[in-house]
C-alpha cells in the first residue's frame, strides 16, 4: 500500500497525513488556517453591512468626522461667538462644531467648512447658537462676502451614499493630517 501525499491546505508544504480528512500538516497551520478563515468572514461581514448602510446612518458617520476635524483645526482659536477660549474638558470635550446655518435648516451646509466653527457648548447648546454674536465672529473671521454667500445659499441637495462616504473619508484623512502637523 502507498502513503499518499497531500498539500497543506495553509502552508503548500507537503505532508502524510495521520488520519482521513486531515487537510493541514500540523496544529500550527490548522491554527493559522481556523484563524484566517475568521479573519475572512469578518471581512465579508464588515462588507456586507457597510453596504446596508442606509442615507441617515452615512450622514451620521460623516458628520462625525467631519465635527472632530473642525473641532480639531479651531482648537487653538477662540469661541465663534463670544471670543471665550475653547477649553477640552474631561467628558466630550469643553466645546462643539458649531453651524452657522443649522443642519436642520441648512442641511445641504452641513459639510462647508465656512459655516462651522469651535463653539463652546454654552454658546451653541444653552445659548441656542448665539446667531447674532455668530455672525459677528464669522465676519471677523472669513469676511462678509462669503458670510453672505452662506446666507444666500438655499439650493437643496440629495446626499448620495457615495458621496457620504467620500467626505467621511476626506475628513478622517484631515483630521490625521492636521493632528500630524500639531504633534
Amino acid at each position: 500500500m502507498s502513503i499518499k501525499q497531500k498539500e497543506c491546505k495553509h502552508c503548500g508544504g507537503c505532508f502524510v497525513p495521520a488520519r482521513p480528512m486531515q487537510n493541514v500538516c500540523s496544529a500550527i497551520c490548522a491554527a493559522r488556517l481556523v484563524r484566517s478563515a475568521k479573519k475572512e468572514e469578518a471581512e465579508r461581514t464588515k462588507s456586507r453591512k457597510e453596504k446596508l448602510k442606509r442615507i441617515p446612518d452615512l450622514i451620521k458617520e460623516a458628520q462625525y468626522e467631519f465635527n472632530a476635524y473642525v473641532r480639531a483645526r479651531d482648537s487653538s482659536l477662540p469661541c465663534i461667538c463670544c471670543g471665550q477660549p475653547l477649553t477640552k474638558e474631561a467628558v466630550g470635550g469643553g466645546f462643539d462644531c458649531g453651524h452657522y446655518r443649522s443642519t436642520g435648516s441648512a442641511s445641504h451646509l452641513r459639510f462647508n467648512e465656512d459655516n462651522a466653527h469651535g463653539q463652546r457648548k454654552v454658546c451653541n447648546r444653552y445659548g441656542a447658537g448665539r446667531a447674532v454674536d455668530y455672525r459677528i465672529g464669522l465676519i471677523a473671521r472669513i469676511g462678509l462676502e462669503r458670510v453672505e454667500a452662506l446666507e444666500s445659499d438655499s439650493k437643496v441637495h440629495k446626499w448620495t451614499s457615495d458621496e457620504l462616504r467620500l467626505i467621511k473619508a476626506t475628513y478622517r484623512q484631515k483630521l490625521k493630517d492636521l493632528l500630524k502637523g500639531i504633534e
